[in-house]
């Protein structure tokens, strides 16, 4: 091993979009794979979910959906978030990658970009429901469902879907979704009264899938859960669903030494010795995506890691490329030594989750953090993992 790894388990994602699609009952899978696939590498995740058959990936930006075609994805791919006068929609277009609109302008910008390829482009209509982000708000959703009436009628543009992101989908009973739910119908009436026959709808994401199945439509858009993450506590932990976290980071001892009591360590002196002790040191800090607030003394629970079988504290200050880890008095534990940060939680090791909830955060930051300087190790493939 280098100094440190993410080793993600491909055989636990694929069986994790196992426990999602008998979820999802008769809605196709979209796996969501935007920002790395979580941290998690993007196209090694979306080889393994192919593989698993999943029809859809989905993206943030048209860059990420080109980056997949480039390693020879040749599926469907949504890509949804993209500004005024980007390029790479018009390569999108020309790549069939299906793109969301969500005003005016992006309605005209992709149907422009359908005539210079002389490729129709498959869009998926985006409505705000009530999250207040991207979407076409329902009173200005005539207006775009003209423009794209007559795009259409150009042959331009195809309405591939109407969809919409929940605000509190991972919420049991939540009103919000109820009242998002009922304006998503409401749009898809307008829709459906305006002329244009989309094939699907999409509205419910990993939580939404677990929280509330009735929003489950034709596609379930599902990112955090396929890493084996729970969506938000309220909905229990990773094995009370039924998941396995897919990635586990470690990284070995880059030094060992015992100290006196007082001693002090790291950055301000937060931490000193109150008993003879031993500290490790890890070769791993916030450059490479570790919280800076990981380091004890804190107002909350220590973040403990895996060393020689048991949980021991980070202590101090988490400094860019290093932090410390309190091994107590009496370990012969010496450099060299691999020490697990997060995992699966079968050994008795912190998940992403827990971190997530020492920190006052969710596992998607945890995630999402680690950084390139961590190479991703694959296990568990169903093929060949050449990323």
């Amino acid at each position: 091993m280098t100094r440190a790894v993410a080793q993600v388990d491909l055989a636990a994602l694929s069986a994790n979009l196992g426990v999602l699609r008998a979820r999802a009952g008769s809605a196709d899978l979209m796996a969501v794979v935007k920002a790395d696939a979580y941290g998690h590498g993007m196209v090694a995740v979306a080889r393994e979910a192919r593989a698993a058959g999943v029809d859809w990936l989905g993206v943030a930006l048209p860059s990420e959906a080109l980056a997949l075609r480039d390693a020879g994805d040749v599926g469907r791919i949504l890509a949804w978030l993209w500004t005024p006068g980007e390029s790479d929609v018009e390569r999108c277009v020309a790549r069939d990658i299906d793109l969301s609109v969500s005003s005016a302008w992006a309605v005209e910008e992709v149907a422009e970009a359908a005539r210079r390829t002389g490729q129709a482009a498959r869009v998926h209509l985006k409505v705000d429901t009530g999250l207040t982000r991207n979407g076409v708000a329902l009173g200005d959703l005539a207006g775009v469902l003209d423009l794209l009436r007559a795009v259409v009628g150009d042959g331009l543009v195809t309405v591939e879907a109407v969809w919409s992101h929940l605000a509190d989908g991972d919420t049991p009973g939540a009103a919000s979704v109820r009242e998002q739910r009922e304006c998503f119908e409401r749009a898809w009436e307008q829709v459906l009264a305006s002329g244009l026959r989309p094939g699907m709808r999409h509205l419910a994401n990993s939580g939404a899938l677990l929280a509330h199945p009735d929003c489950a439509y034709d596609l379930v858009r599902t990112g955090i859960a396929m890493y084996g993450l729970t969506p938000a506590a309220v909905l229990g932990a990773s094995r009370d669903l039924g998941l396995t976290p897919v990635m586990t980071l470690m990284a070995d001892l880059a030094h060992a030494k015992d100290v006196a009591v007082g001693t002090s360590v790291s950055y301000g002196w937060r931490w000193s010795a109150s008993t003879p002790t031993r500290l490790g040191l890890l070769p791993i800090g916030y450059a490479d995506g570790l919280p800076r607030a990981a380091g004890a003394p804190r107002s909350g629970p220590p973040v403990e890691v895996l060393v020689d079988g048991r949980l021991r504290p980070i202590i101090g200050t988490v400094a860019m490329d290093q932090c410390v880890v309190d091994l107590g008095g009496g370990s012969r534990v010496s450099a060299g030594e691999p020490v697990v940060l997060f995992g699966a939680g079968d050994r008795g090791e912190w998940t992403a989750d827990d971190w997530a909830s020492a920190l006052g955060t969710i596992g998607y930051e945890i995630v999402t953090r680690i950084g390139p300087r961590v190479p991703r190790e694959y296990i568990g493939a169903s093929g060949e993992v050449r990323a």
